[in-house]
């Protein structure tokens, strides 16, 4: 390095003769180098303190040299900096190549351990192997169809119900079946899921579920379908219902899965649809019925709720009123935010109606023996 800057440093000082010992280009530049390196022309006169007017050749020459020393000095350091870039960027493809190659080796022993295991014969209860409809194909060939069967089948089990007749027939004479079927969701509607630090996962009770079955227990087949799974809901319905009003229960496995949602096929529960009510916190719920829902929205765990003793007087009025087909009712309501404030809201107005026309007939018949007694004594 230093045989490569010594030749630089001495054009340096060459165009040092007319500059003064302790002018800044001198002091700042020149001097410090040509000392480091024993460059002979160090020397020069003192610098009397007047600037010059303008740069001279000498000044010209000494900033070209300045320029090409740095040049020089920093030439060799982009090349390296860049070689060090390059390999960076050469061991990062590697690693991802690497990566890759391993990934695809796993998922290939992954598929093949898969065919392995579910495209063999399923075994009798003596672990005899099954004949199935794939026995005549070669052998590898069988046990990828089987293993494209068993997981055809398990995503049909995820997505359709787990039965296209969910509810056994209707009780036959003598004994009883209601005229109406209940179909409610259990999150959202009864209970309300709370979590805290100390007690985990806990479900409160709505206010008015006893009085909602007590209710509509006489009028309604009442059948719990949520989409939580059984062995979280079936408890919870047991603490809720100790008197046995809820007749069926239905879970997750029911339900059909559509667009990322549990949604319930209300024509699966073998019932008749004119006679079938829903009850959800989301629309979405009964999307392939929409007139035989009734969306009441989420519970947020308000204990001054008062909407399962207004869904009990919307219930008993449509079923004491001998509905024929529930779903004319209910499309009246399919456009309201709030189904139950809008049936009590027109249930006042026509109260209201009732009483004015009350009044209305009382007038009359009040103003009727008047207008005869007048008339009598008119004739005479």
């Amino acid at each position: 390095m230093a045989a490569l800057v010594r030749p630089m440093c001495s054009r340096v000082c060459a165009a040092l003769p007319s500059l003064p010992l302790y002018h800044p280009l001198h002091s700042r530049l020149a001097a410090p180098l040509c000392s480091r390196l024993g460059v002979p022309g160090s020397h020069r006169r003192p610098w009397s303190g007047a600037a010059p007017s303008s740069p001279g050749p000498g000044a010209t020459t000494l900033a070209g040299a300045a320029a090409a020393a740095a040049a020089a000095v920093s030439g060799p350091q982009q090349q390296q900096q860049q070689e060090d870039e390059e390999e960076t960027r050469r061991r990062r493809q590697r690693a991802r190549g690497f990566a890759l190659r391993l990934a695809g080796a796993l998922a290939l022993c992954g598929g093949v351990a898969g065919v392995y295991v579910f495209g063999a014969n399923a075994l009798d209860e003596d672990g005899k192997e099954v004949p199935d409809e794939f026995d005549n194909d070669p052998v590898v060939v069988q046990q990828v169809r089987r293993a494209y069967q068993y997981f055809k089948d398990y995503r049909q089990m995820i997505i359709e119900p787990t039965s296209q007749k969910l509810l056994p027939d209707p009780l036959r004479e003598p004994y009883y079946q209601p005229p109406y079927t209940l179909v409610i969701e259990l999150t959202d509607v009864l209970l309300h899921p709370e979590w805290s630090l100390s007690t985990g996962w806990r479900f409160k009770k709505r206010p008015g579920i006893d009085y909602l079955l007590q209710q509509v227990g006489q009028l309604f087949e009442i059948v719990v379908f949520t989409s939580e799974t059984g062995l979280t809901a079936f408890p919870l319905v047991d603490s809720i219902d100790p008197q046995g009003y809820i007749m069926y229960r239905l879970f997750r496995d029911a339900t059909r899965y559509l667009q990322g949602q549990h949604v319930k096929d209300l024509s699966c529960l073998n019932r008749d649809m004119s006679k079938v009510i829903m009850v959800d916190s989301k629309r979405e719920a009964f999307q392939l019925q929409p007139f035989n829902g009734v969306a009441l929205g989420r519970w947020d765990g308000s204990s001054d709720d008062r909407v399962l003793y207004d869904l009990a007087t919307f219930l008993r009025t449509i079923a004491l009123s001998g509905v024929e087909d529930v779903r004319t009712v209910l499309e009246n309501y399919s456009m309201e935010d709030n189904p139950i404030e809008a049936f009590k809201r027109r249930q006042a107005q026509l109260q209201e109606e009732q009483k004015r026309a009350a009044e209305a007939v009382q007038q009359m018949q009040t103003k009727t023996p008047l207008s005869s007694l007048t008339g009598r004594l008119w004739r005479r």
